[in-house]
């Protein structure tokens, strides 16, 4: 017996055409639409370019002269503030979940640690876009240092900024957490990150749109579901106003 296996491009024209066969068969809701929709691009990303394929980087040169400072610029909390005040000496960086060793790391351990610079474009959802410089610790060091277990499936991002009292948050799968580009920036543009861009720490995953890139990071936790996170979507806008969560770019 013959097994013929499909050709990317067949399977990428079946996904595009059952996508589109949502479209004219008369959903019963937009929502039914657009969680099509967000499978499709899930789908046929991976197809296109591979889970390693990288973001463009730009030169320096090309940097945008005004990086929009997007979101919250300044959290509300107290404790955020007495770390800002003493230049985050005091601040620590949880790491814990699904790992062997739990870590708490200082701002100083994670410039200690191996860094990776990148020039790329940010993407707002909301049509416009920047290029800039970003420095920082790459995630899958981290992650490998703490020793994630091969039950997790995700790395939840935890914010010090808030919406109406409801802390920010953000996720990934492993993959694109132990993604090349995938970094906790501390640096951008040749100097500390600024308090309006997430200081002391964001999260920069250069494949996916704006809203995935968390800005104030506290704690990185691993977890087998989003089930439970808030309301099980795996992200505060995705909660609140249906983005998508794999927002591929």
């Amino acid at each position: 017996m013959t097994i013929i296996q499909p050709t990317r491009r067949a399977l990428i024209g079946g996904l595009t055409i059952a996508g589109g066969g949502m479209l004219l068969g008369g959903c019963d809701s937009s929502s039914a639409i657009f969680d099509g929709g967000e499978r499709l691009n899930q789908a046929v990303q991976p197809l296109l370019g591979g889970r390693r394929a990288l973001a463009r980087e730009y030169a320096l040169s090309e940097r945008s002269p005004v990086f929009r400072m997007n979101g919250t610029t300044m959290p509300g909390a107290a404790d955020y503030a007495r770390h800002l005040a003493d230049g985050f000496a005091n601040w620590r960086l949880r790491v814990d979940g699904l790992v062997e060793r739990p870590l708490d790391l200082s701002l100083a351990d994670l410039m200690a640690m191996p860094s990776r610079t990148q020039v790329t474009r940010h993407d707002c959802v909301e049509g416009w876009s920047a290029i800039g410089q970003w420095t920082g610790t790459p995630l899958g060091l981290i992650l490998r240092r703490a020793g994630v277990r091969s039950s997790a499936n995700y790395l939840v991002f935890h914010c010090a900024d808030d919406f109406d009292g409801t802390p920010y948050y953000e996720s990934v799968d492993t993959a694109e957490a132990f993604h090349a580009q995938s970094i906790l920036a501390w640096g951008m543009n040749g100097a500390r990150l600024p308090t309006g861009h997430g200081a002391p720490l964001r999260l920069r995953v250069e494949r996916k749109l704006g809203y995935k890139q968390a800005k104030f990071v506290m704690r990185v936790e691993a977890r087998a579901t989003l089930a439970g996170l808030y309301a099980g979507q795996g992200g505060y806008w995705e909660d609140v106003a249906d983005y998508d969560w794999y927002a591929g770019i």
